[in-house]
């Protein structure tokens, strides 16, 4: 079990910000199903972050996260949490189609709880945050619908981890046969939307190299690109640190709500 079960059950709430909707299907799998949280106090239409959580693509549940989805709110988006199939049940690319299926139930439906889908936000943790950047830099997934999200928000992902030597991306990726297109730093095009990463520097999960890398395609496209390194932060500090009551120990709240203000709605 997670320990984000019991630490979200104790976390304090973001007073200002709701749920409004709670396992609302947007696919026939069983883990087709997405949350929404928005602002208690807000005139629409306001835009909307899709955020994608971590677990190694073998694990995770929305209903971890619930504190991430009430942060988020707070600073004026409506946000959305989906599920996705995880491995073994599904390899890569199985976990991006359905983030792509998400997207395309959020930007059809999320008019009705008050989100405009034209102004899009991506955001992800860790295997999230992958997901997240893959979404807009594959042109599978957004490009090919000729979406171009506001911004994206990585972190701590990994984005520049081929060759696969561990056991989690072994399962998820060994399979491939052009692996190279499967990392984020390889897909980088002077369109791609502009990025915040973040990373703990004392992270021995994804090494912080994974920000270095995907920071520099991006500037070597021309593309805006701002970077944060915590020192002593480790693989979940950036993860955590988006929760009201450890936002005081790390600047990561802070820093994502600067950036974001710009898009915001609130």
């Amino acid at each position: 079990m997670s320990i984000l079960g019991p630490l979200n059950a104790v976390f304090l709430k973001d007073g200002s910000s709701r749920r409004v909707a709670e396992g609302l299907s947007y696919g026939p799998h069983e883990r087709h199903r997405l949350d929404i949280y928005r602002p208690r106090k807000a005139s629409g239409p306001l835009p909307c972050l899709f955020f994608v959580y971590g677990g190694a693509w073998d694990t995770g549940d929305r209903s971890e996260y619930s504190f991430v989805g009430r942060a988020m709110a707070a600073l004026g988006f409506v946000t959305v949490i989906a599920d996705y199939r995880l491995v073994p049940e599904v390899l890569y690319p199985g976990f991006l189609e359905d983030g792509i299926l998400a997207l395309d139930w959020t930007r059809a439906e999320i008019g009705a709880y008050g989100g405009d889908p034209d102004r899009l936000v991506l955001m992800g943790h860790s295997a999230g945050a992958y997901n997240a950047v893959m979404l807009a830099l594959d042109p599978a997934y957004l490009r090919q619908r000729g979406v171009k999200p506001m911004a994206v928000v990585g972190l701590s992902g990994p984005y520049d981890f081929y060759p696969f030597d561990v056991d989690v991306t072994v399962a998820a990726f060994g399979h491939l046969t052009e692996p190279e297109r499967s990392q984020p730093v390889n897909l980088v095009t002077p369109d791609a939307p502009p990025m915040m990463l973040a990373h703990g520097m004392a992270d021995t999960t994804v090494l912080p190299r994974n920000m270095t890398a995907l920071a520099g395609r991006l500037a070597e496209a021309g593309v805006p690109v701002e970077t944060h390194g915590y020192e002593k932060a480790t693989h979940p500090s950036t993860l955590l640190g988006l929760a009201s009551p450890l936002r005081y120990f790390m600047p990561v709240y802070k820093d994502v709500a600067r950036y974001l203000r710009p898009h915001a709605g609130g």
